[in-house]
């Protein structure tokens, strides 16, 4: 099975985006049509978060979309990808100091790490947080896939976390997700889409970093297989009254900010993660960052 998951993997890699996508509308949908759970779970979370059964209805392609997209991403030829707000990067990177990515799970995540190792790569080395997968073949795969010219990646483990503040510390960049759910004692609870969600705290002590500019990003899935735009946005209010000292009221920052993101593109949002989960127990003392006060 898992040298068949390989090849599947690595034919679909060289399918053209709109085939790709084609497809995933189905995988989608199929998921959704024939899994009771993650279909009460999606169309919960778009009822909490306030949006329409149509938008509902939308993202469930779209999912399908995200999941087959990656054999590309991670094994095929570049896509096109156009942006918007560049230079808000631009401006960080004349600050001289380390850049902080902060995507949600919107659009295609994976290409906006991408597109700035791409564009900015010959300057500013970025480095992803990202969960090893469980399944071997798997795991090899994106830790080789992942990492390109200008792009590293770092586990979620206290080895992975420090290896994200060194890169920040020395004018590098740095990329996460915000709203991925950390294991027990390294999040709070705060609230999202106006439900109490177990936030990181990772994030806003990586923000806090002396010197260090915050920077939104999210990858937009173009229609049709015409490829993905990059919208960047400065971090709403943070040179007014900078990101809280206190987690509780950082994680508030912060979620409103991934709120703000998702309600350009809704569909487009993976609203089938389990969000509002219980944080599972760290698997052992170097699965993650320690907890954050």
């Amino acid at each position: 099975m898992t040298v068949l998951f390989q090849l599947l993997f690595r034919f679909f890699s060289h399918m053209p985006l709109p085939v790709l996508h084609a497809a995933g509308w189905v995988v989608g949908w199929l998921s959704f049509l024939l899994s009771p759970r993650y279909r009460r779970r999606l169309m919960a979370h778009v009822r909490q978060a306030g949006f329409s059964r149509g938008v509902a209805l939308a993202s469930v392609g779209e999912a399908g979309k995200m999941a087959v997209e990656t054999t590309r991403l991670w094994l095929g030829a570049p896509m096109k990808v156009g942006w918007e707000g560049a230079s808000l990067i631009e401006a960080a990177m004349a600050h001289g100091s380390g850049v902080l990515f902060l995507t949600p799970h919107l659009g295609c995540f994976e290409i906006t790490a991408q597109a700035v190792a791409q564009r900015f790569g010959d300057r500013m080395t970025t480095t992803v947080l990202f969960r090893p997968s469980r399944q071997p073949w798997l795991r090899d795969l994106v830790a080789h896939s992942r990492e390109r010219p200008g792009l590293l990646t770092a586990p979620t483990t206290l080895a992975g976390v420090k290896q994200l503040i060194k890169a920040l510390k020395t004018g590098q960049a740095v990329g996460l997700l915000p709203d991925q759910v950390p294991p027990a004692g390294q999040g709070v609870w705060a609230p999202y889409f106006g439900r109490e969600a177990y936030t990181m705290t990772l994030s806003a002590r990586l923000a806090r970093t002396p010197g260090v500019q915050p920077v939104l990003i999210w990858g937009e899935r173009l229609s049709w297989g015409r490829g993905f735009l990059v919208h960047v946005r400065a971090f709403p209010g943070l040179a007014e009254e900078g990101l809280s000292s206190d987690p509780q009221t950082a994680a508030r920052q912060i979620n409103q900010a991934m709120e703000m993101l998702v309600r350009e593109s809704p569909a487009q949002y993976l609203w089938s993660y389990d969000r509002y989960k219980q944080p599972r127990q760290p698997e052992s003392p170097d699965s993650g960052a320690k907890p954050q006060r």
